[in-house]
């Protein structure tokens, strides 16, 4: 006798329905990437800012949809938080990107200087943030200065002076060739300060142009001035941080750090020993936060 066996449809388990993303979602999720593009605005100080952070962190698909709107903004986000709000910083091909052509244009600086802004860009980074611990440490600020930034640099130049001798480089190119020189050839030349008639720093000195970095620093919300001395005194924000966290492993602020010239929290810088490693070459267009 054949026992029949009843077949029936295997029990398919409910699959939850995410809600639409309704457009009121997405004009919020596009408030908060705009809250991010204002690097001085503080969550603290805005209670709708805080409130779209709260949501990002409670509720998943915002946080998704957010990410996708900073991403179809060509921007990356770094961090949500209290601390650093939207942190995005913007990738090569974002229309909100500043190279350092364009910032050096903005300046009114000669072209030839791209070299001496991204030079400066990259020394108040490695200042800042001198160690890997420090840039590991939230809690961690650090502190520059015009004139210590300067220092720093003039230091450095030093140093690979040092090199070159060693090395039998050829310490001094021709003048009509500024091209072919090295960042630290032409900042070791130029003039430190030097005054207008009205005694204000000129432009085109070292300091003038660590201080045109230190202001578009501030202005982007990763530097904040705290006193006059020694040029300008300026501490950092967690925005910063997270910047130079993220161009951390970029070529030429390794090189720069690699010096030996180890800087201090208090804005001046000291030099020491090093070991012995490759002669090293700074990037002519490389400059922190920009792209080349």
């Amino acid at each position: 006798m054949t026992e029949h066996v009843e077949w029936s449809e295997p029990e398919v388990a409910a699959t939850p329905v995410n809600p639409a993303v309704t457009p009121a979602d997405a004009a919020d999720a596009a408030r908060l990437v705009a809250f991010g593009l204002q690097p001085k605005l503080q969550p603290a100080r805005d209670q709708e800012y805080a409130e779209l952070l709260r949501r990002y962190r409670e509720d998943p698909p915002f946080a998704r949809l957010a990410d996708a709107v900073a991403t179809g903004l060509g921007l990356v986000v770094l961090e949500v938080s209290p601390r650093a709000g939207m942190a995005v910083t913007a990738a090569e091909d974002s229309v909100f990107a500043v190279r350092m052509g364009d910032y050096a244009r903005r300046t009114a600086a000669d072209s030839g200087d791209r070299f001496l802004h991204g030079l400066a860009h990259l020394a108040v980074a490695a200042m800042a943030f001198p160690r890997p611990e420090d840039l590991a440490d939230d809690g961690y600020i650090g502190r520059v200065s015009v004139n210590g930034v300067d220092a720093f640099v003039r230091q450095a130049c030093r140093r690979l002076e040092e090199r070159a001798e060693e090395q039998g480089e050829n310490t001094d190119p021709a003048t009509d060739a500024p091209g072919l020189e090295a960042a630290w050839r032409i900042w070791a030349r130029r003039s430190a300060a030097g005054a207008t008639k009205d005694a204000r720093r000129l432009a085109g000195s070292t300091t003038g142009i660590v201080g045109k970095a230190v202001v578009f620093l501030t202005d982007s919300g990763f530097l904040q001035r705290t006193g006059d001395d020694s040029g300008g005194t300026y501490r950092t924000t967690a925005r910063y941080q997270l910047q130079v966290r993220d161009m951390a492993g970029s070529a030429a602020l390794a090189e720069l750090l690699e010096l030996g010239i180890v800087p201090v929290t208090d804005g001046t810088a000291s030099l020491l020993p090093s070991e012995d490693t490759d002669d090293l070459e700074l990037v002519a267009d490389a400059g922190l936060p920009f792209h080349s």
